[in-house]
């Protein structure tokens, strides 16, 4: 599991860490804001990943003075830019692997897929 995602606060020392009251918590994830894992006694986990998108939320709020609707438009529109920047990137391992199986067709060597 990666480090990041790791489910490792509970909600009270995540409001902590955000400086925010555990109720607002609840409320994010009532509106789907967020999403924190469950343990098998039902308790909520937070992992760092969870912390820094609240951190944005909190940003988005508090200092920019974005109303719920608006932090959901940026967070939808914050996923859809980390896919299609997951699609271009996968476009660039195809358009290598196929460079290099046209030089090595060039150079009349057997390409080696890794």
């Amino acid at each position: 599991m990666e480090q990041n995602t790791e489910p490792r606060y509970v909600i009270s020392i995540a409001a902590r860490i955000l400086g925010i009251e555990a109720h607002v918590l609840r409320y994010f994830e009532k509106l789907n804001l967020i999403q924190p894992q469950r343990t098998s006694g039902n308790m909520r986990l937070y992992s760092q990943d969870d912390i820094d998108n609240l951190r944005y939320i909190k940003t988005l709020m508090c200092d920019l003075g974005v109303n719920l609707a608006g932090v959901e438009v940026a967070l939808h529109l914050l996923e859809k830019v980390e896919d299609l920047q997951n699609q271009l990137d996968e476009k660039d391992r195809i358009i290598e692997r196929l460079m290099g199986m046209e030089i090595a067709e060039e150079l009349d060597i057997e390409y080696m897929e890794e």
